[in-house]
């Protein structure tokens, strides 16, 4: 399956989200290979990578081309799950990464204001239904702030918006800030901790769409 990462507001936490994603369903079955792809041309993903020390536990490679979805068939033929970190902005790239993708992840934080920003891209990933009946886009909420009702509240607007939105949540934790000077992922730091727990549940029900 391929899932694409794509939000035209930066700061919402896609690449964060990739890394620990890619990390998570390695560990869930070894078997079943994983890549990264980098589309963004910051390559914030690349240079998470470059500052491991340890091996990478999963594939990464930058591909920030306005043709990668024809050009990405031959690159993920022995992979089972392709996972894309797409540019934050509103750009032919942005709309390559959607034709390539089978999913839609759209990460938003739990803020009117990141709703509203957020329209632009789902009226990208509409737009790219017409050649691609089949692509399904769900909203899911990051950085949440613990113990308080605001992630919820922001799933119900974007439902009342008729949004499709994943029912597991991601909170803002140390860890994340951790992971991005580190090279290391949150699995690696604190594998029992929450943020591992909110990853994998939040993998275990976006493999429901595979």
């Amino acid at each position: 399956m391929i899932i694409g990462l794509i939000n035209q507001k930066g700061g919402v936490g896609k690449t964060t989200i990739a890394i620990s994603l890619a990390h998570a369903l390695t560990l869930k079955n070894p078997s079943e290979s994983v890549i990264l792809i980098d589309a963004d041309p910051q390559q914030s993903s690349l240079n998470w990578s470059e500052i491991r020390e340890a091996d990478l536990p999963f594939t990464i490679i930058g591909l920030a081309k306005k043709t990668l979805h024809r050009d990405l068939s031959p690159i993920i033929k022995n992979y089972k799950h392709v996972i894309i970190d797409s540019p934050p902005r509103v750009s032919d790239l942005a709309r390559s990464c959607i034709a390539a993708s089978d999913i839609v992840v759209i990460p938003c934080t739990p803020s009117p204001y990141d709703i509203w920003a957020s329209e632009e891209t789902v009226r990208l990933v509409k737009e790219a239904t017409i050649y691609k009946e089949n692509l399904k886009y769900l909203f899911v909420i990051n950085r949440k702030i613990t113990n308080t009702a605001i992630g919820r509240d922001v799933s119900r607007i974007l439902e009342k918006m008729e949004m499709n939105v994943f029912k597991s949540q991601i909170s803002q934790r140390v860890i994340f800030a951790e992971v991005a000077v580190t090279g290391k992922t949150i699995f690696e730091i604190d594998p029992k901790g929450k943020a591992a727990q909110e990853i994998n549940l939040f993998a275990e029900e976006l493999m429901l769409y595979e």
